[in-house]
């Protein structure tokens, strides 16, 4: 038997006074006054528990800011873009002046039925992370594949600097060869300066150490130009999570856009996406820093100029179809 009921059946049934039952209970008699009230106004009801929920909650968010918040996600969402609350807040700090914190976001989106729980994922905290201190000092490279309209498979090499995270070339390809990723690494270099390392996985095209053929033309090249070629542990993505998380984000966008018809066009749809993500995308491991503002930001770890790093003739070219992943 609930306490309500104890105490409304002394006084209604027994007939004992307020006072008295409500030093039996060490209850206020103020309180009980007011549950034989709401009992002669209510009846039964008056036994159900009643919520504790505040009438006026001065700090709630404004129902005109959630819905700012539903929206953006929705926008977000359907143009294949990154729709987590770093980037909400962002958009929001634009158009509202200001923006609640990220967790409140989360709140909204959970509440709105938008955030999925997924308590099977890894914590985040038990992951051992690794980040290069300065611009340049490391960039990672990776090559993932894309169908065109046809149904014809080309390739896609994406590669980021380690510390900003900055897009510093995102190219397509048929098929990569040798003279071609050096090709898009000298165009990256020259516009970024030369980075002191250079992290790929054990493709073909990265490294020949599994083939017995000592260096392929990308490590040569890397190495006279003052860059150290550097590969991950067969088998081992997570060395390369950055620039392979990335090759997530970018598919996600591109499932939104028109299926490209040719190499050429898929190419401007990639720089279209890495302007966007470069300055507009913020990066929620450096406290929504833009990346391009962040590559400037600090000093560069650079080993020489590129002007020593040339693209190498298309002679000596080596297929990327045993990519080794």
């Amino acid at each position: 038997m609930s306490l309500a009921r104890l105490v409304i059946t002394a006084v209604e049934v027994e007939g004992r006074s307020k006072a008295e039952v409500a030093r039996t209970y060490g209850l206020s008699r103020r309180w009980v006054q007011k549950l034989c009230l709401r009992y002669g106004e209510e009846g039964e009801a008056a036994f159900a528990p009643r919520s504790r929920r505040p009438k006026w909650t001065p700090n709630q968010t404004p129902g005109t800011v959630e819905d700012e918040i539903v929206a953006l996600r929705k926008a977000l969402s359907e143009e294949g873009l990154d729709a987590g609350a770093a980037t909400i807040a962002y958009h929001l700090e634009k158009r509202l002046g200001q923006a609640p914190a990220l967790s409140t976001i989360w709140r909204v989106l959970h509440r709105r039925g938008f955030v999925t729980p997924q308590p099977h994922k890894r914590p985040r905290s038990s992951i051992i992370r690794f980040q290069a201190e300065q611009p340049n000092e490391r960039w990672q490279a990776d090559i993932t594949h894309w169908t065109l309209r046809s149904g014809r498979e080309v390739e896609i090499l994406n590669q980021l600097d380690d510390h900003s995270r900055l897009l510093v070339g995102s190219d397509a390809r048929l098929v990569f060869k040798s003279a071609d990723v050096l090709e898009c690494f000298a165009e990256a270099s020259a516009r970024y300066g030369v980075p002191a390392n250079y992290l790929t996985d054990n493709g073909a095209v990265f490294t020949g150490a599994y083939r017995g053929h000592g260096w392929v033309a990308l490590e040569r090249a890397l190495i006279e130009g003052g860059t150290t070629p550097r590969h991950s542990r067969p088998y081992h993505p997570q060395t390369c999570g950055k620039v392979e998380r990335f090759h997530q984000t970018l598919k996600q966008w591109l499932r939104c856009q028109r299926r490209a018809r040719s190499t050429p066009e898929l190419q401007r749809q990639l720089d279209t996406f890495a302007e966007y993500y470069n300055t507009v995308r913020p990066h929620r491991a450096s406290a929504g820093a833009r990346r391009r503002s962040r590559m400037r930001s600090g000093p560069r770890r650079c080993p020489q100029t590129a002007a020593s790093i040339s693209p190498i003739p298309a002679s000596g070219a080596t297929s990327s179809t045993n990519t080794g992943r």
